[in-house]
């Protein structure tokens, strides 16, 4: 199988051998993966969209909603959601796809569970690899759940264009310390569960969210974070959820933010990968003898693939 020309052609299966590549840890499958990856141009018509929460907040019901809104707008989503893995196997324990059974039977959606395989940053290694094929295959929406338990989130930031914090009534104490830095990376912030009983103590979490947030500086220039409730259960909120995602991504390539995010996203994962492949001594040295920024040009530039560039250093 031509895995290039079967991506293009929007090939699911095709896309799903070319992920197994990209998550492998053998040499042979990287240098294939590598390869294969530095061969497509950069997407930049799609959103990524980045989904975390406490466990039991609900994300993958609040996706099976969500994704719809996006079918409906006659988008194709794919789904990484990164489970909780086995320390033994750093195996996908987790069956999103049964969790999300509308969405799988839909052919404009992919979902590809995966393994955090003890990733701090709560997201696999591998996912902007992940991601980067998933557009070549035509996805314009690529929504990525995370595990949620807070350690570092930031990793999840440097991936996706609007990041969605869920949570539920009475997690305000959990939300202190630890997760209030992922509330400061936040750009919606979403009271779920809001039903039944419930609907009084979501009205109240929405106040205190409200509170917390406007005492913090913006993420980003182009946009004040917004508070909001949803019920996938009844089905409401989910609509408004995704008009603000598009109006978030609006607003941020109205003055070229957009592009500007990502290319500083990009410099992000090309000096964590250096890092991580020739450590920070010789990371180091490239910055002093300046050659840091013509690598940084010639990835951007989609002129050569940063692992190729690292075999030359």
């Amino acid at each position: 199988m031509d895995l290039y020309s079967e991506i293009i052609k929007q090939n699911p299966n095709a896309l799903s051998k070319a992920i197994t590549l990209a998550e492998s840890n053998l040499e042979s499958d990287q240098i294939v993966s590598q390869n294969l990856i530095s061969k497509f141009e950069k997407n930049n018509n799609s959103i990524r969209i980045g989904v975390t929460g406490i466990p039991g907040v609900g994300k993958s019901t609040f996706i099976e909603k969500f994704g719809q809104t996006f079918l409906d707008q006659k988008k194709k989503v794919a789904i990484l959601a990164i489970d909780p893995s086995s320390e033994k196997s750093q195996g996908s324990i987790l069956g999103d796809k049964s969790r999300m059974n509308e969405l799988s039977a839909n052919k404009n959606v992919f979902i590809r569970p995966s393994s955090n395989s003890g990733d701090l940053g709560g997201v696999a290694n591998k996912t902007k690899d992940c991601i980067l094929l998933c557009e070549a295959a035509g996805f314009d929406i690529i929504i990525i759940e995370t595990v949620g338990v807070g350690q570092s989130e930031t990793t999840v930031s440097k991936l996706v264009d609007i990041m969605l914090l869920l949570t539920i009534t009475g997690a305000g104490d959990q939300l202190q310390g630890i997760k209030r830095g992922i509330i400061e990376l936040a750009h919606l912030i979403i009271v779920t569960k809001d039903d039944g009983d419930n609907k009084i103590k979501v009205k109240e979490a929405v106040l205190e969210f409200k509170n917390t947030t406007s005492i913090n500086a913006p993420i980003d220039d182009y946009w004040i974070p917004k508070v909001v409730k949803c019920s996938a259960l009844e089905n409401t909120g989910i609509i408004e959820i995704n008009e603000l995602t598009n109006q978030f991504i609006s607003n941020a390539k109205s003055d070229n933010y957009f592009g500007n995010k990502r290319m500083n996203q990009e410099k992000f994962w090309i000096h964590k990968i250096i890092k991580e492949e020739i450590g920070n001594r010789k990371f180091k040295l490239l910055v002093s003898e300046n050659r840091l920024y013509k690598i940084e040009k010639e990835v951007i530039n989609s002129k050569k693939n940063i692992y190729q560039i690292i075999k030359s250093l």
